[in-house]
């Protein structure tokens, strides 16, 4: 699926708001910023906190009665949540990619969905370095800067691709044969998991790889690739396939511009066929 019309006025709507956020919280801290370390080791920033506040009121004025779930937030208040999210939930991160962010790695986001029946709905995801909103409303397609989105097909050899994938969090033997002898031309490693699955949607890379990524990480972006083209699938960090996308577990993520490429990829990685993903997250171009 990819978008055949203008995005819809509620997306234009979310779009401000979060280049309004970030304009205020984001840009006047970056390389300015001071980073505290939470107790899971990942770091947060007055960023963060400043734009979760601001979205989570102007949304509750904008959308009354649908409540926002944010990654700066307790696991208590996060669970209970999504327990209601049938209901219709925002989920935000307000600063993916802090790391690169509080070290003045100029590759950073703000991610935010709608969840609502069990799926994403709506997605955006907005960098503001590079002035670019990625946006994406279910069955509908998605757009960059309001422009549609569709990359090219990419071809179906693993050789020719250039791959995002994150180290960091990969099993010590996949590793090995990473580094041992990797199937893709080239890899990078960039931190920011909503920007990366926007940068497949936009063509940037043609192969994902990420070891252990929240809801919150990719709930908007994989909503933006899947309408852009791009085909994926999750998986629980012991290798099976995810049926219920929405829950606060880490999962392991795989994706690629087009589905024989997606077959050809988990082939390598050895972690079974799953779930169809011409059935799950990309209907064929």
């Amino acid at each position: 699926m990819w978008a055949k019309n203008a995005m819809s006025p509620e997306l234009t709507v979310l779009s401000e708001m979060l280049r309004a956020a970030a304009a205020r919280e984001i840009i006047p801290r970056f390389q300015h910023v001071a980073a505290q370390a939470k107790a899971d080791g990942s770091l947060v920033t007055q960023a963060d906190l400043g734009v979760q506040a601001i979205i989570r009121a102007e949304l509750a004025q904008a959308f009354p009665g649908v409540p926002l779930l944010g990654e700066e937030m307790p696991a208590e208040e996060q669970r209970a949540l999504l327990a209601s999210a049938e209901g219709g939930i925002w989920c935000l991160d307000p600063l993916d990619g802090t790391s690169n962010y509080a070290g003045g790695f100029p590759y950073f986001c703000i991610s935010l969905a709608l969840l609502h029946g069990g799926q994403t709905r709506l997605g955006l995801v907005l960098d503001p370095v590079r002035d670019e909103c990625f946006a994406a409303e279910r069955g509908s397609g998605a757009w960059l800067n309001g422009m549609p989105l569709a990359p090219p097909f990419a071809g179906t050899d693993l050789g020719d691709c250039l791959a995002i994938v994150d180290l960091k969090r990969l099993p010590a033997s996949l590793l090995a044969r990473l580094g041992a002898g990797a199937p893709y031309r080239s890899l990078r490693s960039l931190g920011s998991v909503a920007l990366e699955w926007c940068w497949l949607a936009a063509g940037r890379a043609r192969l994902y790889l990420h070891g252990g990524q929240r809801l919150w990480d990719y709930a908007a972006g994989r909503l933006i690739a899947r309408e852009a083209g791009v085909h994926s699938q999750l998986h629980e960090l012991g290798g099976e396939p995810v049926i219920n996308e929405l829950s606060l577990n880490p999962r392991l993520a795989v994706a690629a511009a087009n589905p024989v490429l997606l077959a050809h990829w988990i082939a390598w990685l050895e972690l079974g066929e799953g779930p169809r993903p011409d059935r799950q997250e990309g209907k064929g171009r």
